[in-house]
């Protein structure tokens, strides 16, 4: 893929949790000669050998096949989560706006694809033993983020069969954090007026204990070293990546100092749905019943194939990110912004 002057990559996403990951560990690499980030919005921040440019994918008329020109690979990341209250929106953007994406890089020619899939798009799974990447991605339909990533994995599907000339990966990692994304993650999950001070041990001297409630987290790093290497290497097809252990009531309660405390399903998920109801919780009740179902997840192929290994552990990830929500951190783009509970937008009083 590299030529004299190196490799050039274009990142959709590029300011995001993801993306500003991806831009800086590419940044970072001698093999990749220049990047391309595009995103909403351009951010002051400025990565060596990474331009910018303003491109929203959920525009029929977003101009992706020129911004795509002469890459040796796209870098697929672009993702919204909200509004979850208007799933048309998220669809427009998620799925025809990656359609858009797939469709570009076969009318530019571009020999590489690493697409952003997830463990959200497996269908339901074990929570006592983990599968690999051939258990089946149908998702969970009743939640909008799972059903737009099993949409995509089936468009991809066709795409290699109708393009069999572009090596397509697809990236299935746990849920990602690092400290510079806890800000965007508490206004994306959490909600603009939930202070991120609350995630001190102290003040949780109880913690749900939800049956099903045991998943895999990885830092954004190590899933960033993760796309580096699919660039690197001739394979094709999904990797999972995650890192151990998985995270459940007894491993928090530890991390945290606090007593796990037995709640039922239905008790906590009526919960959620009655502040999801009224619009004080963005992350919606279906989105909680896709998580109670999902597989663990056995990264063997990436790594023995990518030769990749996470460098943290995820209770470092979980107790890196409650440091970032304590202090509001953040980072110089638009998403990543630290911003205090109960401001949003660019207003500079709300900058943290």
């Amino acid at each position: 893929m590299s030529s004299a002057s190196g490799s050039r990559v274009v990142v959709t996403g590029a300011t995001g949790n993801v993306g500003t990951s991806v831009v800086r560990v590419l940044s970072e690499d001698p093999e990749i000669g220049s990047i391309r980030g595009l995103a909403r919005r351009i951010p002051q921040w400025s990565p060596p050998k990474t331009q910018w440019s303003a491109v929203d994918v959920s525009f029929e008329q977003s101009g992706l096949a020129g911004e795509f020109a002469g890459a040796d690979a796209v870098i697929h990341l672009a993702w919204a989560f909200q509004p979850t209250h208007d799933p048309a929106a998220t669809w427009r953007t998620n799925v025809l706006g990656s359609i858009r994406v797939f469709d570009a890089v076969a009318a530019a020619r571009v020999p590489v694809l690493v697409h952003a899939s997830s463990v959200g798009a497996y269908s339901p799974g074990p929570k006592d033993h983990a599968v690999d990447e051939s258990w089946p991605t149908h998702g969970w339909p009743d939640a909008a983020y799972s059903r737009e990533k099993a949409y995509l994995e089936r468009a991809l599907d066709t795409f290699e069969r109708d393009h069999p000339d572009v090596r397509v990966v697809r990236m299935r990692p746990a849920f990602l954090f690092k400290r510079e994304s806890a800000s965007e993650q508490r206004r994306i999950f959490g909600g603009r007026f939930l202070p991120g001070q609350l995630a001190r041990p102290e003040l949780m001297p109880f913690l749900p204990d939800v049956p099903g409630l045991r998943v895999q987290a990885l830092h954004t790093d190590d899933a960033a070293r993760a796309y580096r290497l699919a660039l690197a290497h001739e394979v094709r097809g999904a990797f999972n990546l995650a890192a151990e252990p998985p995270l459940d009531a007894q491993v928090l309660g530890e991390l945290l100092g606090s007593r796990p405390v037995r709640l039922p399903r239905t008790a906590a998920r009526s919960a959620i749905a009655a502040a999801w109801g009224l619009r004080l919780l963005p992350a919606s009740p279906q989105l909680f019943d896709a998580v109670l179902h999902l597989p663990l997840m056995d990264c063997t192929r990436a790594h023995t194939e990518l030769g990749w290994r996470p460098e943290r552990t995820a209770t470092e990830v979980l107790q890196e990110f409650l440091q970032g929500l304590q202090r509001g951190e953040g980072e110089d783009t638009e998403p990543l912004r630290g911003r205090k509970a109960g401001c949003q937008g660019r207003a500079g009083a709300c900058a943290r």
